[in-house]
């Protein structure tokens, strides 16, 4: 069929078209929602889960598009919540790595159950299955599926693994040992001599009183402890986010799960301990301690070696929270592991 100059030019100019959407930067196509059902929410939205106690919603939030790569965010606590991994915003998108906040049951911006069914819900096994539930709403799968566990969220994130690992394509645990009682041995025979004597003595009398609600508890803690071993600013220069989930931790999680005790593990998860489960996951795997992390960095290179693909990045400036005080190894290292196994290097 002979085609005249007008019908010409329409077909060239939907060629030029198609050829310019193929050749569009990866940036434009990373921040292009269109079709996304979330798009109107800017990527947020609540998802209900199911649990022995009733069904609740939990908190997401998408941000850009890879088809290959979909990390979701495990946060620390228990009972903290997502915005502290908010710096990932400086990075992640440059990396063109679609990423996702998520807001645990009885965290921040999630739905708050009654007592009596949040106690009923505090155990590895019911996070374990809300994570899957979230796996399943979000569509994520075996050939673009992220989960990255930061502190209690590497507990979380490892339970997960020996679950279901079936549908990851990578794993990392970050500042995060493998065993609550060696972490607890840590504390005691290295962390706690580092202390001053005299400081030390008052922290373990106000805890040996159980006095934990006394003011002079974290005014002791937060300069002698957490400025050197959770997030090596002094407090004052926290940033922001960082800041704002601490202050809105839920203790009624964090307590019975964690302990009261700051300096240690008590609570739920005392004796919990992976140690000799971690040949069984077989998926990629990065571990990142940091060198003045609440955690041993020896023990967190040592997991890298007994999981079947592991490796170790270390934050040599780093504390438990690296990515702030180490922020520029902990991203590097993190987007290098994330990439080389979407492209097959790992």
């Amino acid at each position: 069929m002979k085609m005249n100059a007008s019908g010409l030019l329409a077909v060239g100019a939907l060629l030029l078209l198609q050829a310019c959407a193929a050749q569009a930067p990866a940036s434009s196509r990373y921040f292009d929602s269109s079709g996304r059902p979330d798009v109107l929410s800017g990527g947020a939205r609540r998802i209900e889960i199911s649990t022995s106690q009733g069904r609740f919603h939990v908190w997401t939030k998408r941000v850009g598009n890879n088809p290959t790569i979909k990390l979701l965010l495990l946060h620390g606590g228990p009972g903290g919540s997502s915005e502290y991994f908010e710096a990932a915003d400086s990075y992640f998108p440059g990396a063109s790595i679609e990423y996702y906040y998520y807001d645990q049951l009885g965290s921040f911006r999630s739905d708050q159950p009654d007592d009596a069914k949040l106690a009923a819900l505090l155990n590895t096994e019911h996070f374990v299955e809300e994570v899957e539930q979230v796996r399943q709403a979000l569509g994520l799968g075996r050939d673009d599926f992220y989960l990255l566990g930061h502190s209690w969220g590497g507990i979380l994130a490892i339970e997960y693994a020996l679950k279901y690992q079936q549908h990851l394509k990578g794993l990392i645990i970050s500042n995060m040992m493998a065993s609550i009682p060696a972490y607890n041995e840590y504390a005691k025979n290295v962390l706690m001599p580092r202390m001053d004597p005299k400081v030390l003595a008052e922290v373990q009398a106000l805890e040996a009183a159980k006095d934990y609600a006394n003011p002079r508890y974290m005014e002791l803690l937060v300069p002698n402890y957490y400025e050197h071993h959770i997030l090596r600013m002094p407090s004052a220069q926290w940033p922001e986010p960082a800041s704002r989930a601490f202050s809105h931790s839920n203790q009624k999680v964090y307590v019975p799960m964690q302990g009261p005790s700051e300096m240690g593990a008590s609570g739920i998860l005392e004796k919990w301990d992976r140690t000799k489960d971690l040949p069984a996951i077989t998926v990629p795997t990065l571990t990142i301690g940091g060198q003045y992390d609440t955690m041993d960095p020896k023990h967190m290179e040592w997991m890298a070696s007994q999981v079947r693909q592991g490796r170790y990045l270390h934050c040599p400036q780093g504390s438990h929270m690296s990515m702030y005080d180490d922020q520029r190894t902990y991203f590097a290292g993190l987007i290098r592991f994330i990439q080389d196994v979407d492209t097959g290097r790992f």
